[in-house]
């Protein structure tokens, strides 16, 4: 959705030009080597109006927040093709992101580099993913006609949340991505097959 109103995109600008700012001083220098007095003057802003757009710091300027991988996980389960299965729509929805993506543009591969290499960026990955855990339980739950609250189902949805962390920094990540699909799917084959 595009911002409508002035003020609605003015501060739509100021959040992709702190975006880019920090991630060309992080793709130059690193992330452990940048300060964000530094990002906000690269972006003609106060330290302040950083982090009131995002008040994650840092690693959110790279990785955001949780709300567009709640979307898209959501999607992936709601809107799936017919025929195709709950872990089959999230194992392919997993494989277009960060390490398991086959084809990234060159500068979205520098930053899952650095994702990947920065210890503080791979935490607060994993945390963005592990938040989505309620969200993802719930649209499995609402597609299977089972409850909410129902230990298989949150355990599944975990499951697949630390995938990102634990197969994306994998050798070969697309590998390994799948291999933890086949042990989800001997665990669920219900949500596999059908």
């Amino acid at each position: 959705m595009t911002p409508t109103g002035r003020r609605e995109r003015k501060k739509a600008a100021t959040r992709q030009a702190l975006a880019d700012a920090a991630r060309r001083l992080f793709l130059a220098r690193g992330f452990d080597r940048v300060t964000v007095a530094e990002i906000a003057e690269a972006a003609d802003t106060a330290v302040s109006t950083l982090f009131a757009h995002f008040p994650g710091g840092k690693e959110a300027l790279v990785l955001g927040d949780s709300q567009e991988r709640e979307q898209a996980l959501v999607a992936a389960v709601r809107q799936r093709a017919d025929g195709v299965s709950i872990l089959q729509s999230l194992h392919d929805f997993l494989a277009t992101r960060g390490p398991f993506n086959p084809a990234p543009e060159p500068r979205y591969r520098r930053l899952t580099e650095l994702v990947v290499a920065t210890p503080a960026l791979r935490a607060y990955a994993r945390t963005l993913w592990t938040n989505c855990e309620t969200t993802l339980t719930a649209a499995i739950a609402a597609e299977t006609g089972q409850a909410a609250d129902e230990l298989s189902l949150r355990l599944l949805a975990r499951y697949v949340l630390e995938i990102p962390d634990l197969a994306g920094t994998e050798p070969d990540p697309p590998a390994a991505l799948a291999t933890a699909f086949t042990h989800l799917a001997r665990g669920w084959p219900d949500l596999w097959f059908g």
